[in-house]
């Protein structure tokens, strides 16, 4: 979907017609930009305690299941993936398979985004389970500065993860409610795929701060 207005000769009165960018979508990239200096502002917390008490940062970080998460991001990572064939899909106008469901060539975008929220949910529920054991080794969010970021900044993005689920399932509904899929539809669910890359975008981020910078 182009962002840049353009112009095309209406065949009814052949003057210029203006292609205006999707409101939708331009919105959700100003929010999105928005949700981009909220993170940074926890990231800011991040390098802060690693410059100002690096004994800290040393002893806590040392409790962190790092090949856990390691395979809790990558299940993420991926799902960005199938959510990105999903999108295809609803650009061509495909809500669900022409195929059997082995064929994934066939699959529509209500198949790809049902695989992309369980691979969210996957990695919410890892998640979930690291904060289980940090807790029962008796780090919570009140222990220390460090633990606090730590819950902070991941709880914050495991919100914004489980925000992204609810939207897929928004729009698998919407796919299912309407007698036929257009680009009303399309563009929603385009604009979910925006959000969910961008919580993948800043997981990265946050796993390289917080796992693999000691």
């Amino acid at each position: 979907m182009s962002f840049v207005t353009s112009t095309s000769v209406s065949s009814a009165t052949g003057a210029p017609a203006i292609n205006r960018p999707n409101v939708v979508a331009v919105g959700t990239i100003v929010w999105l930009g928005s949700e981009v200096m909220f993170f940074a502002g926890l990231f800011a917390i991040y390098f802060t305690l690693r410059s100002t008490s690096p004994g800290l940062w040393a002893s806590m970080t040392d409790h962190l299941n790092v090949p856990w998460s390691t395979g809790n991001t990558i299940i993420l990572v991926l799902s960005s993936v199938t959510c990105q064939f999903g999108v295809f899909a609803a650009e061509r106008l495909q809500p669900r398979r022409t195929g059997p469901i082995w064929n994934v060539a066939k699959w529509g975008m209500v198949e790809w985004y049902t695989l992309t929220y369980v691979m969210g949910a996957v990695f919410v529920c890892g998640q979930i389970v690291e904060y289980a054991n940090l807790v029962a080794e008796g780090i919570t969010v009140s222990t220390n500065a460090y633990s606090s970021a730590f819950f902070i900044a991941t709880g914050f993005h495991a919100l914004h993860v489980t925000g992204g689920l609810f939207a897929f399932i928004f729009v698998m509904g919407r796919a299912f409610a309407v007698r036929r899929f257009g680009h009303k539809e399309a563009t929603s669910a385009i604009v979910v795929s925006y959000y969910w890359h961008f919580v993948d975008v800043v997981w990265i981020g946050l796993y390289l701060v917080i796992y693999v910078l000691k």
